[in-house]
């Protein structure tokens, strides 16, 4: 590891301030859990290190706009176990508690998995097929992103120079309503998932057609993915069995997976419809289970 200057602001102005001083020598620091493995394997080798650890407010986990909003420092096991999601969006609370392992939650901030835009993570997924809008601010200001739109390529987000992440907004799910996040591993819990998928149904006030559906797709892809054709399948129709599996198969053509030590991309492929099917299953499920409850 090379050495380095470490600079430790205490508001989002000063540490705007330092990027803005140092350009592309400089990088942000929050948890660390990426950034200094990239560093002891020397794939970047910062002259600075800005830490936003001292910033005040940047980690609240807080209700916004009827959802949720979700400071960038905020830790992946804070999400896991904050009561405001459990009970708002269980399903992303699920999501976070299946990241890694527990020490790694410890560590791992909301912010830095996004910036770092590794296509494997777990969040991204879930919070894609909810919605979720990301926060970003600058020297020119504030601006704000669909969180499908935020991811670019292999490693790459929409991250102008001197930009860093303050949060992520999520929007509440609608009534009569159901969420789902599945992945297949192929070793440990703590491995990256061979293909993730998350899913949410919204129904019909009949409670039988389907009136959105959204479904996104992690590790089949340079980036995560949302899978538009299957949605617009289910869009309107009486939802059954057969048209969920069909949109699960319609899949297939959204992805584009790389063959690696997980599986080649033609198992991918398949996992990624088998696995797509049984989310939509799962939320179909929890939105009927929904307007049951209000009968």
């Amino acid at each position: 590891m090379n050495a380095f200057e470490y600079a430790a602001p205490r508001t989002l102005d000063e540490a705007l301030a330092v990027l803005g001083e140092h350009g592309d020598e400089a990088r942000v620091i929050a948890g660390g859990t990426a950034l200094v493995t990239m560093m002891r394997q020397r794939l970047v080798r910062p002259s600075y290190l800005v830490s936003l650890r001292e910033i005040a407010g940047l980690d609240r986990i807080e209700a916004a706009n009827g959802g949720l909003r979700l400071g960038a420092l905020a830790t992946h096991r804070e999400v896991e176990t904050s009561p405001r999601v459990r009970e708002r969006l269980p399903v992303l609370a699920e999501t976070f508690r299946r990241v890694a392992s527990v020490r790694i939650r410890h560590m791992a901030t909301v912010g830095g998995a996004l910036a770092h835009a590794d296509p494997n993570q777990d969040p991204p997924v879930t919070l894609i097929a909810l919605g979720a809008r990301v926060e970003i601010r600058g020297s020119s200001g504030r601006r704000e992103l669909p969180l499908e739109e935020f991811f670019r390529d292999y490693y790459e987000s929409a991250l102008e120079p001197g930009e860093v992440v303050t949060g992520v907004v999520v929007p509440s799910l609608p009534a009569a309503s159901g969420a789902a996040y599945v992945k297949f591993l192929p070793r440990t819990a703590d491995d990256y998932a061979t293909v993730a998928v998350a899913a949410t149904v919204s129904l019909e006030p009949d409670g039988e057609r389907c009136r959105t559906a959204r479904i996104a797709l992690g590790s089949v892809g340079v980036t995560p993915i949302r899978a538009r054709a299957a949605e617009a399948l289910l869009a309107g129709q009486r939802v059954g069995a057969d048209l969920l599996r069909a949109a699960g198969e319609s899949v297939r053509g959204a992805v584009d997976p790389l063959s690696d030590h997980r599986g080649s991309a033609a198992y991918k492929r398949e996992m990624a419809a088998v696995m797509a099917g049984r989310a939509l299953t799962q939320a179909w499920d929890a939105a009927r289970a929904s307007v049951r409850g209000t009968r």
